[in-house]
Order: structure tokens, then sequence, then C-alpha cells
């Protein structure tokens, strides 16, 4: 967000970004909660389809905001902000609704561990796609995960085994 502040010509583009980086943070909490709540009502795997659509689109609709008026970035960044932590708490839900009891932790580890490592590659490749195609257009490339992600949880909701929603009740 900083070269972004600073392209659009704000003059404390840093601690404008340090600022909105501790909101996304907390958008990010909040995007948890509530996708617990509104999975229960209309589905884990809808929930999370939706999220990571959401997701991707902002992948690939970032380079239209870079470089835009701070307030237009913010707004964009907590959405993505919101959506982006909102399925996984979603895909550990599902690890221990379809695992065998015996294996829950190994497979909540192993998926931590997985998320994690993805998430380090992520952002290691930026650097590289940045010097590529410039930061307006170096996100787009991240799309392809949440659309892989959405595939595999449309396939895992079609199956038998998956639970379903749980409450018709939001709150």
């Amino acid at each position: 967000m900083t070269v972004s502040f600073t392209q659009y010509g704000h003059k404390d583009a840093a601690a404008l970004a340090a600022l909105a980086g501790f909101a996304l943070i907390g958008i990010g909490a909040v995007g948890c909660v509530v996708a617990g709540l509104l999975a229960n009502r209309y589905g884990r795997t809808t929930l999370t389809i939706i999220s990571m659509v959401v997701s991707g689109a902002c992948c690939v609709t970032a380079g239209f905001v870079f470089g835009a008026s701070p307030l237009y970035v913010i707004a964009f960044c907590l959405v993505w902000g919101f959506v982006i932590v909102a399925d996984s708490a979603q895909f550990s839900a599902s690890i221990t609704e379809l695992t065998d009891p015996n294996y829950v932790g190994t497979a909540l580890t192993m998926q931590t561990c997985l998320g994690f490592l993805l998430t380090l590659l992520s952002i290691r490749i930026i650097p590289s796609l940045v010097e590529w195609v410039t930061w307006q257009w170096a996100f787009a490339f991240l799309a392809v995960g949440p659309a892989i992600g959405a595939w595999s949880m449309f396939r895992l909701g079609r199956t038998p085994a998956f639970p379903r929603p749980i409450s018709r009740s939001v709150f």
C-alpha cells in the first residue's frame, strides 16, 4: 500500500499504510467470525466458495485500484482482508468433520503447515512478479489459488459425506 499511496501523492504514505495494515488484520478476524455464523446457515462449502471467488476477484482487480485515492485502496483492501481469511476456519472445520477422529490433530497440523507454506510462497513470488509485470498486475497471478480452492470446495460439497448446514439462524 505504501507504494500505491506514494504514487497517489500522499505525504505520509508509510504511516497510513501501517495504520491500514492494522485495520486489515482486524477485519480478517471479523471475517472469520461472520463466516462461521454464515457457514452454519448456508453451508460451509457455499460460504467458502463465495469467499474464494471474491478473494480471486480482488486478486484480478487489485491492479485497477493501485495508485488510486488511499480511501478507495483501503476500502478495497478491507473487503479483500475480510474474505481472504474467512475461508481459513472453514477448511479447518471441514477437516474436523470429515477426518477419522484418530487423525484429526495430524490433519489439522498438515493443513496449517501447508497453508503457511502457501502463504510464504505467495509472499516470496510477489517481488519477482513486480519486476516482471509491475505492482499494478502482480496480484492477478495469485487468483489461481482461490480458483482451485473454490473448485475443490464445490466438488467436496457435492460428496455425500459432507455435512449440511446445521442451523437456520444466523445469530
